[in-house]
């Protein structure tokens, strides 16, 4: 079995080795620091799997650590255990508030630090797991992610919305009052331009979050959201999903990591509007939804789609796009019977020249 790694920050020699001593015994690897400061660079070169520290130190205290460590990707879900001598409330609700995921009082018994230790370490683990990306998964999900704080039961209160083709799950100016989960079907998000002119922002699959955005900035949404197919959405109430996010250190994280995705692909998505000939734009289209909506990229690729909605991703005339695959189907790139398009040179197409 693996050794488990600690990072250990107390600037007390005496409670620095008998802490040590008890983690050893109990066969957890430690690493130890003598100061806040020191704490910071030891967790960012050896990435351990927990943290104790101690609140009141030199250089940095403790608050000052958790807040140093939240700011830097690769640290910020660490589990992380205050230690202070004060047993005030105020300290406590300070130290949770910031991120923390336990508090122990000094003086504590090897017991109470290697429970302690032993339910960070396996609630940690429940949650890094990679659940699968379905309705069940969800669930699956939100149960561990429970289990960190009896805040709320995300689980009893989702409902699932039954979409039709083309309709609406959210439009562009309305208030987000839910985040979204789509267990089956597909989802475009899209803006309208004062004439009414779309441009396809986003593609959502199954197993996808969306319409937190604009949830997490407190504003209206800036697109509108519609089914491409007979869906089915699980609705998660604003509420339901801040407790979630506030209460755990490790589920933030994960939205984090998805915000900074989908900025860098909206980013990566408008050079490309600015700088590619329109040939190649459709290529990055067709690629785009056969990264989306399936695994296996060697074999074609079928999916029924409007030319309007690709020119909404592409951003150009219906017109063109239709002249376009035309070409594409005479170089048998794709094939095309009606609104289906079949991808047949996936490779070619993600290397097609500008």
């Amino acid at each position: 079995m693996e050794t488990r790694k600690i990072l250990l920050i107390e600037d007390n020699p005496e409670m620095r080795e008998n802490t040590t001593e008890i983690l050893e015994l109990a066969n957890y690897e430690v690493v130890t620091a003598r100061n806040g400061k020191e704490g910071v660079q030891q967790a960012g070169l050896t990435m351990p799997d927990l943290i104790i520290c101690d609140i009141m130190m030199p250089e940095l205290d403790g608050y000052g650590v958790l807040h140093m460590l939240g700011k830097d990707e690769r640290t910020a879900s660490i589990p992380f255990i205050f230690l202070t001598a004060k047993a005030e409330k105020d300290d406590y609700r300070k130290g949770m508030t910031m991120g923390a995921d336990d508090y122990l009082t000094k003086p504590y018994d090897d017991v109470e630090l290697l429970n302690a230790v032993e339910m960070r370490l396996k609630k940690s683990d429940r949650l890094k797991r990679q659940f699968e990306r379905s309705a069940d998964g969800l669930d699956q999900f939100i149960k561990e992610a429970q289990t960190f704080d009896p805040i709320m039961k995300l689980a009893e209160d989702k409902k699932v919305k039954l979409l039709r083709k083309k309709e609406t799950i959210y439009t562009e100016g309305s208030f987000p009052s839910h985040v979204f989960f789509l267990q089956k079907g597909k989802v475009k998000a899209y803006k309208a331009n004062e004439n009414g002119k779309e441009y396809i922002t986003d593609l959502h699959k199954e197993g996808d979050f969306f319409g937190y955005l604009d949830l997490l900035q407190g504003e209206p949404y800036e697109e509108t959201a519609i089914a491409l197919e007979k869906s089915e959405v699980a609705m998660i109430p604003k509420d339901d999903f801040f407790n979630l996010l506030q209460g755990n250190r490790e589920v933030a994280s994960k939205f984090i990591r998805m915000l900074s995705n989908e900025i860098k692909d909206r980013e990566e998505r408008l050079l490309q509007l600015a700088y590619n000939s329109v040939r190649k734009r459709v290529a990055q289209a067709l690629v785009m939804l056969v990264q989306r909506y399936q695994e296996d990229r060697s074999k074609p690729f079928s999916m029924a789609v409007t030319r309007e909605d690709i020119a909404s991703m592409v951003g150009t005339a219906t017109e063109t796009v239709i002249r376009t695959l035309s070409d594409f189907k005479d170089e048998r790139l794709v094939d095309m019977k009606g609104s289906l398009i079949t991808v047949l040179e996936y490779e070619k197409l993600v290397r097609m020249r500008n």
